[in-house]
This record gives structure tokens, C-alpha cells and sequence, in this order.
């Protein structure tokens, strides 16, 4: 497919008819769009947050292991992967709309099988249904963020939509633990049922499509295909993106900073818990708050700083748009390695109260310079596939989550083997890496880009 450029619809060679699409919902309309996508994104993210801190007392009500019921986390995440996929095809496909109002009754559904799980086995199996549900909401929510808003002005929106969802990932582990000392980790599960029944009905009554019109893939089968047959639809199909030496490369630079994220929380309960003396899981899901607060922080600033950088290179080469540019404003997390490695160091060798609140400014710097990473690769992948924008959020979020199952499945075994500070170097070390491979990929995108073209919108 050839080159298109950004100000240019899809299927409509006019500049001026173009920022009209753009045009179709006013900024109090868009901030209406922006809450509800929010909230819908907000569904994933309890999903998967609230759900760690109550692990011991599953392991406990199940009669089983810690490292058992962690592994239905790592079934989480590759279900969020295989979700995502699916989710982001029928959003092209069908449409956001559609997508949002199918999905979240699957979830629903999963959510109250978890909370009647008897035995590990349902436990995993509802788990899995649950997160096929809830997944489709963060990368349908960026392609919603690309259908209304223009280049200049997408890093502020995916970051104030980003922020908004992960607000969640702030208070769910502080509600999973809530939950679990004070009532269950049962009822935990009936009330996200509720809280995605609530969304439901939010999307169905407000929500607009977004897609910009002429471009879903139904579309070209109106008058051929029966309205009432679904068509069936291959998500893995999506995955030929990883083609694309800058898609593969953010995928896997975001992911090498990600796994810090989930290197310092899915274990906290059996490192800083356990170090300081933490039993009650009220507390422990506490501790998770700086890190999650410090994503709510960081997602917003960095989708502000990447289109200031974007506003600023753009200028400086004469009004030419350089994608990569956006790029620039992850290299504001470059601290990351460096609070990871000091919460394995205070861990080991300061104790108390000291070593404790010293922990919890780690997880704060680490939760900012994550998202001061992802925010600006997320909008990246949207300003080159506009036209795809969910189906190329979903593509890295499918290469994250299935990468992370296999990462959060041996971060407890790791901890038990080499030690707390050991595994939180290598960690250290795989975000440096992550650094330098979005670096590569800003001096020479240009030329990455050119060695297999899937229509960048450039």
C-alpha cells in the first residue's frame, strides 16, 4: 500500500475534507467520548490489579500454593493478549461501538464464575474468560483516541485517556486488598461484574461510533454479505505488523521497560511484604499505590512532553513531520533502571520503617518512567498506522502480554533462587536495553520504516 499522508482520510484524497473528520465532535463532545472510553478502559485494569494482593488468601481458601494461583496471573495476561487481538480486529471491522458492547458481558460473565471458583482449575479457566472480556478496552480506547483526534494533538489525549485508566491501576491494588481483608476476594469479583455491567450501560446509551466513516471493513461487504451473518474474522492476521522492523522495535523496547513494572509488584507481597513484616493485604495493596499513582502521573506528562517534541522537531526541519521524533519524550524515563536497582538494594540492606517508605519512593519513580515510556510509543504506533490505530495498539499489546505471561510465571521462582536484588539487576539491566533499542529506532526509523512497507501513514 502506498504512503498516505496523515491529513489524509483513508479513502478520500481531499486536505480539506480530511480535518473535517477530525470536526465531527466538538471538545465537550470529545471530553464525553475521552470519559466514557476511560472507563471503559478502566474495566482491564481492575481486572488484572485488584487481583494480586488477595493471592495469598486464594492460595489459603483453595488449598494451595503462592506460586499457583500466581500462575493465574500469567493466564491473565496471555487471555489479555489473545482479547486484544480479537477485540482491535472487529473494532476495524465493525466498528468501537460494536466491539465495546460484545465484549463486556464476556467479561461479566467470567468475573462471576471467578468468584464461584471452587478449585484452582475453575479459578484459571474463569480467569482466562474474564480477561478475554476485559482486555479489548485499552486498545479499542487508542483507536478511539486516533479517530477523533489530529497528530498534533493525539500524545495530550492518549495520555489524558491513558492517565484516566490508570488511575486504576493505582487504586486496584489498594481495593483488591481492601476487599480481601475486609469482606473476600469473592466479592471482590461480584463488584467488578457490577462496575463492567455499569460501563455497559454507560457505552450503549452514550457512546458514538468513532470510526471514521467509509473505512470499516463491513463496509465493502454491504450488499454481498447477509447484515445479520457475522463474519469471522482471523486476529492473528493482525501480528504480520511485527513485520515492521519500528513496530517490532517499540513493541519490544516498551515491553523491556514494562516488565520492571511487573518485576517490582507481582512479587511484593513475598519481598517488601515479607521483608517489613506486612501480612495484612489491606496494607500490601497500599504499596502498590505509589507506582500506580506514579503511572497516573507519568502517562499524561509524557503524552504532553510527546507532542511538544513532535510541535518543536517539526518546526525545526521546516514544517516536515518526522514520526519518530515523538519518540524522544520516552527517553525521560531513562531513571528507571536506576529505581529498580535501589529498591533491591534498600530491600536487602535497610530495614524498618526507613527501608519501607525508601521502597515506596522506588515504586513511584518506577510507575512515572514507565509511562513516560509507553504514552508516547502508543501514540507512535497510531501516528504511522492511523488508519489501524487499534489494530496496531493491539498488536503491541498482544507482543507485551504474551511476552509478560511468560515473565510474571518466573518472577517468583527467580526470587527464590537468586535472590531479590539479583533478579531486580537483570531487570535493571533488560530496561537498559529496552532504552537503547528506541533510541536505534529514532536515528534511523527513516530507514527501518522503508524495509517493509504495511502502509504507514507517514
Amino acid at each position: 500500500m502506498a504512503d498516505v499522508d496523515e491529513r489524509t482520510p483513508l479513502l478520500e484524497h481531499d486536505a480539506s475534507k480530511a480535518e473535517l473528520l477530525y470536526d465531527r465532535f466538538n471538545a465537550a463532545e470529545k471530553r464525553l467520548i475521552i470519559a466514557i472510553v476511560s472507563w471503559g478502559g478502566l474495566v482491564p485494569f481492575l481486572t488484572s490489579g485488584t487481583f494480586i494482593p488477595s493471592i495469598p488468601q486464594i492460595a489459603k481458601e483453595l488449598n494451595t500454593t503462592g506460586n499457583a494461583v500466581s500462575i493465574a496471573v500469567s493466564i491473565y495476561i496471555l487471555a489479555a493478549a489473545l482479547g486484544s487481538l480479537i477485540g482491535s480486529a472487529y473494532a476495524t471491522f465493525y466498528g468501537r461501538r460494536p466491539t465495546y458492547l460484545y465484549s463486556l458481558p464476556v467479561m461479566i460473565l467470567g468475573s462471576l464464575g471467578v468468584a464461584k471458583a471452587q478449585t484452582i482449575q475453575q479459578l484459571l479457566v474463569f480467569r482466562f474468560i474474564q480477561a478475554l472480556g476485559a482486555s479489548p478496552g485499552t486498545s479499542v480506547g487508542f483507536g478511539v483516541m486516533g479517530d477523533i483526534y489530529r497528530l498534533e494533538e493525539r500524545g495530550r489525549a492518549m495520555g489524558s485517556y491513558y492517565g484516566a485508566t490508570l488511575i486504576g491501576l493505582a487504586l486496584a491494588p489498594t481495593v483488591g486488598g481492601f476487599f480481601a481483608y475486609h469482606f473476600s476476594w469473592r466479592i471482590l469479583h461480584l463488584s467488578l461484574a457490577a462496575f463492567a455491567l455499569a460501563a455497559f450501560i454507560c457505552i450503549f446509551f452514550y457512546f458514538p461510533e468513532t470510526i471514521h466513516p467509509g473505512t470499516r471493513g463491513s463496509d465493502q461487504y454491504r450488499g454481498v454479505h447477509p447484515s445479520w451473518r457475522p463474519v469471522i474474522l482471523n486476529p492473528f492476521a493482525q501480528l504480520s505488523m511485527l513485520r515492521s522492523p519500528p513496530i517490532l522495535a517499540v513493541s519490544l523496547g516498551s515491553l523491556l521497560t514494562l516488565q520492571c513494572d511487573f518485576v517490582m509488584l507481582v512479587p511484593l507481597a513475598y519481598t517488601i511484604g515479607k521483608r517489613y513484616g506486612i501480612v495484612n493485604e489491606a496494607i500490601i495493596g497500599l504499596c502498590f499505590l505509589p507506582c500506580g499513582i506514579g503511572n497516573a502521573i507519568g502517562a499524561p506528562l509524557s503524552g504532553w512532553i510527546s507532542d511538544v517534541v513532535i510541535i518543536r522537531w517539526m518546526r525545526k526541519r521546516g514544517g516536515i513531520w518526522y514520526p519518530e521524533d515523538r519518540l524522544r519524550a520516552t527517553l525521560g524515563g531513562i531513571f528507571l533502571p536506576v529505581a529498580v536497582i535501589l529498591s533491591g538494594i534498600i530491600t536487602r540492606y535497610v530495614p524498618g520503617v526507613p527501608g519501607l517508605a525508601a521502597n515506596l519512593v522506588c515504586l513511584f519513580m518506577t510507575g512515572v518512567a514507565v509511562d513516560l515510556v509507553l504514552t508516547p510509543c502508543g501514540a507512535y504506533v497510531v501516528d504511522i498506522l492511523n488508519s489501524r490505530s487499534a489494530e496496531s495498539a493491539a498488536v503491541i499489546n498482544a507482543f507485551r502480554y504474551i511476552a509478560l505471561s511468560v515473565v510474571t510465571s518466573v518472577i517468583l521462582p527467580m526470587i527464590h533462587t537468586y535472590g531479590h536484588l539479583t533478579t531486580n539487576i537483570i531487570s535493571a539491566g533488560l530496561a537498559c536495553l529496552g532504552f537503547l533499542i528506541l533510541w536505534m529506532t529514532i536515528l534511523f526509523g527513516d530507514s527501518m520504516r522503508a524495509c517493509v512497507d504495511i502502509g504507514y501513514t507517514t
